[in-house]
């Protein structure tokens, strides 16, 4: 081969091997658009398309497009996630349309199982889009039954507070720490602390800082003090990922092990086992994933052998189960004890008859020191929703003397007595008493319409007030068409002296069949005497021109 031939085909070759190499060296934007797409779309914009290539990882109609993205083997250098996030516990879509959301356990089992390594290896930042996603408020913390426990065990009065102290840091569970854990050794993590700019206001502010030459920063691995002085108004925070030096490592790896897809069931159970034979106290944190863990055994799963003998081991472990007993007797909230004798009862530590005596000696505790809560209320319905548990109420020591909050526990067990006095209840001065009856009738609405009719006259009675305002929020919801009610209430409307009364009178005759009433002086009147509005429209005015059209 001649020189000349020879230079013309290492050209060739040379040409051939920079394209690709030209391409690898492009940083990969991979983008999670679970809502608005403002701030992907102003990254794509000012991001040179020289350095950077893009890649969504949400595939609109299909539910496993988290899983998708993980096979393809995308490789992620920076990762924007943009979606609500208000309640912690995923990102979601405001857009009626949409369907697409990204829970964070999803994301907790991609990283803990390290079945993505493509997505999460390699990033060096993490934009997340959302309100609170970087709050470090605690979702758990450890209550006075925890300090308690720490002394039933053998501990020191005196190191109560201490290891107390150390069992809330490390099980704090924050919106924070979730993160942390999830995009563990990322350098830098952004997020918002409280509030987050909705996606139309964050998309101008992330574009005023690439013009203002903070595209040279992306992917830098550095926190940019630029954009957080941009962004610092709306909350906006920087965070690294866990490393295994922090001084929760430990803890982190152990909160791994319950959504680790490597780990069989039967692995799981045994690690429970390990963390039941330990200290209670850190049992009670882990309440939430040891009942996810035990609540997915079903039949089947319970056969296999290496669940079997897991499971085996448990329920013979009787050390373990008196302590587990006595700490669950001694919990603070209703909730907590029923949670861990359900737990008890799955692990084969509990017959259905002792379940049902544990129920029955925890509801007469709770009972007896005048201490329940709406939250027991919300509780004992919630769980009584298809009646099986109302064979309970015999076996209860009910003593005459009652309060509202009571009586609504037992009328949720379906006595009918405690029922009466709540309803009655509704009526109350006292927005306590009204709140209780509330809770209780939004799980048993009233459907006898003669009971709606004597509770609409006994709330057009009350002095005006937030009780009066509550009662009649919930008399709302009870689909109130009575006409003879729907009249008194349309005569409290001009009586009333606060606007709450007026919206909330407003409130039941829209939900009503309000056409039965719908009269000419009566818009007039309802148009004439309602109190002036200070922000604007509202559901009075709604009402009105309603009642006008039909009238």
């Amino acid at each position: 081969m001649s020189p000349l031939s020879k230079f013309v085909v290492l050209a060739a070759l040379a040409a051939s091997v920079s394209v690709p190499n030209a391409y690898a060296d492009k940083k990969t934007v991979c983008t999670i658009t679970v809502n608005s797409a403002n701030e992907k779309d102003t990254l794509r914009r000012w991001l040179p398309a020289s350095d950077y290539q893009f890649v969504e990882l949400v595939e609109r109609g299909r539910p496993d497009w988290l899983a998708s993205a993980c096979r393809a083997g995308v490789h992620c250098d920076v990762l924007v996630i943009s979606g609500h996030f208000d309640d912690g516990t995923q990102f979601y879509s405001d857009r009626l349309d949409a369907r697409e959301s990204l829970p964070v356990e999803a994301l907790q089992r991609a990283s803990c199982s390290d079945s993505c390594p493509g997505v999460f290896s390699q990033l060096k930042e993490v934009y997340l889009f959302g309100c609170n996603t970087l709050n470090g408020d605690a979702l758990h913390s450890a209550s006075a039954e925890i300090g308690r426990s720490l002394i039933r065990s053998g501990h020191a009065p005196d190191d109560v507070e201490r290891l107390t102290r150390l069992i809330n840091d490390r099980h704090a569970d924050s919106n924070r720490d979730r993160m942390r854990q999830i995009f563990k050794d990322v350098p830098v993590i952004y997020g918002f602390s409280s509030k987050a700019p909705l996606g139309a206001t964050a998309g101008p502010l992330l574009e005023r800082y690439l013009q203002a030459g903070g595209a040279a920063e992306v992917s830098s691995g550095r926190p940019s003090a630029k954009l957080l002085t941009l962004f610092g108004p709306t909350s906006m925070v920087a965070a690294r990922g866990a490393t295994d030096a922090d001084p929760n490592a430990g803890y982190l790896r152990q909160s791994c092990r319950f959504v680790d897809s490597r780990e069989s069931t039967a692995d799981k159970l045994r690690f429970v086992h390990q963390l039941l034979d330990g200290e209670m106290a850190e049992v009670r944190m882990f309440l939430e994933p040891i009942e996810k863990v035990v609540s997915a055994l079903d039949a089947s799963t319970r056969a296999t052998p290496a669940v079997a003998e897991a499971l085996h081991g448990i329920a013979h472990d009787g050390a373990a189960r008196e302590r587990y007993l006595a700490f669950a007797r001694d919990a603070d909230e209703l909730s907590t004890r029923t949670r861990m004798l359900g737990v008890a009862g799955e692990l084969g530590w509990l017959s259905a008859a002792q379940q049902r005596a544990e129920m029955v000696r925890a509801l007469d505790e709770r009972l007896a020191r005048s201490t329940t809560t709406a939250a027991d209320v919300d509780l004992v319905c919630t769980l009584n929703r298809d009646g099986a548990l109302d064979a309970l109420l015999t076996d209860l020591k009910v003593t005459p003397s009652r309060s509202v909050a009571q009586s609504a526990l037992l009328a949720c067990l379906g006595s009918e007595p405690a029922r009466a006095r709540v309803l009655q209840a509704l009526t109350s001065p006292s927005d306590d008493d009204v709140q209780m009856a509330q809770v209780y009738l939004r799980h048993r609405p009233i459907v006898d319409p003669a009971e709606l009719r004597v509770l609409a006259a006994g709330i057009t009675r009350m002095q005006g007030s937030d009780a009066q305002i509550r009662a009649l929020d919930t008399l709302a919801k009870q689909q109130l068409d009575d006409r003879e009610s729907l009249e008194a209430l349309a005569g409290l409307f001009p009586q009333a002296r606060s606007i709450g009364v007026q919206r909330a009178i407003a409130g039941i005759l829209i939900r009503s069949d309000y056409r039965a009433i719908a009269r000419p002086e009566l818009v007039r009147l309802l148009r004439e005497r309602r109190l002036k509005s200070p922000d604007g429209e509202d559901v009075i005015d709604v009402l009105v021109r309603r009642m006008q059209a039909s009238s």
